[in-house]
């Protein structure tokens, strides 16, 4: 008996030719495999870092992942990466700095580049930071050089924030503390101003903008007494009451008498263990507000939002004087005999410790 040979390319399956539905077949069995992750979730792979430079071809960034072992095929970059231009044909693999874990599929290390999730430097300026402080904090961080910081916080761009104090010779005050993410690869001095300075306008100028016609203060005036009740002030009760003294001290023509302004005058700091000397006090500056009255020249650190708004409502007292207890809190006296006494009674005090 003689078999007839069947033709299997005519056989049907789902309406559809039996070498159509094996092909299907194996290529989604093949896409699975290329496309899953190189590494089970919950191994303990290390997340690896790599870098896609500007103008980096598709081509060459499947590459780039292949050779570090992220996936597993080429082609399947390639493919998948035709699939995404077709899904979204104004999109594109983003240049940057990426850390991807071994864990993550094809499709998904394609998202976390076509959508450019790069590695985010985060870190975060304190209130009452100066410039100074600033500048030495990004260099030990390894950003760029302290002087380079400096530098480009010495130029007051009026025309892109016309806003600016037009007397200020550098953005000391300006640059608000606040927590900041960075791309690694576009973290440069100038571009550190200028996120910090965007934050101010963002969040500190319209609380001047709101409060302007119930204010004296310019608001160079205000960013001054703001910075210099932030170097005072510790606890948040006090704050108000500090600004308070200040601003009668003002009222009255009576010199601000401030130690931080001293300190920022001479580039120095003093401690409990280190108190400034009269002869510190008394040492000619710009800055000391013991022999000046009114203002400092600029600012003398970076205010945070809490002096800022304390500043524009300070608390009403006759106090005229206080002293610190090194607690944190002070002593708020509202004659020179009461306040005398104060400072007498802190250093046996602090003599006894």
């Amino acid at each position: 008996m003689i078999l007839k040979k069947k033709n299997w390319s005519r056989l049907v399956l789902f309406g559809l030719p039996l070498t159509l539905v094996i092909f299907i077949l194996q290529s989604f069995i093949w896409w699975t495999r290329v496309s899953s992750p190189v590494r089970s979730i919950g191994s303990n792979a290390e997340p690896l870092q790599i870098k896609i430079l500007p103008g980096t071809a598709i081509q060459q960034i499947g590459n780039k992942l292949t050779e570090v072992g992220l996936i597993r095929s080429q082609l399947a970059w390639d493919l998948w990466a035709k699939y995404l231009n077709f899904q979204d044909p104004q999109g594109g693999f983003k240049a940057g700095t990426y850390k991807i874990s071994p864990s993550l599929s094809l499709p998904d290390i394609a998202a976390k580049i076509w959508q450019g999730d790069v590695v985010q430097y985060s870190f975060t300026i304190p209130e009452g930071w100066s410039l100074q402080q600033m500048a030495v904090f990004f260099e030990k961080q390894g950003f760029f050089p302290a002087q380079d910081f400096l530098q480009a916080a010495a130029k007051v761009d009026r025309k892109r924030y016309p806003w600016l104090p037009a007397d200020i010779p550098f953005l000391e005050g300006f640059l608000y503390p606040d927590s900041y993410n960075f791309d690694p690869n576009s973290i440069t001095p100038e571009a550190a101003v200028t996120k910090m300075l965007q934050r101010f306008e963002q969040v500190a100028l319209p609380v001047y903008q709101e409060a302007s016609n119930n204010t004296s203060l310019s608001l160079k005036n205000w960013v001054t007494l703001a910075s210099i009740v932030e170097k005072e002030a510790v606890v948040t009760k006090e704050r108000r009451l500090i600004a308070g003294v200040f601003t009668s001290r003002l009222r009255i023509g009576m010199p601000l008498q401030s130690d931080p302004t001293v300190e920022y005058g001479l580039g120095i700091r003093q401690t409990a263990d280190r108190p400034l000397t009269f002869a510190q006090v008394r040492t000619a500056s710009p800055y000391n507000t013991y022999i000046n009255a009114g203002f400092p020249p600029t600012p003398i650190a970076s205010p945070g939002l809490a002096s800022l708004k304390a500043t524009l409502d300070p608390q009403k007292t006759d106090y005229l004087y206080f002293v610190a207890r090194y607690d944190g809190t002070h002593i708020f006296s509202r004659t020179l005999p009461e306040h005398q006494a104060a400072v007498k009674q802190i250093r046996k005090q602090r003599q006894k410790r």
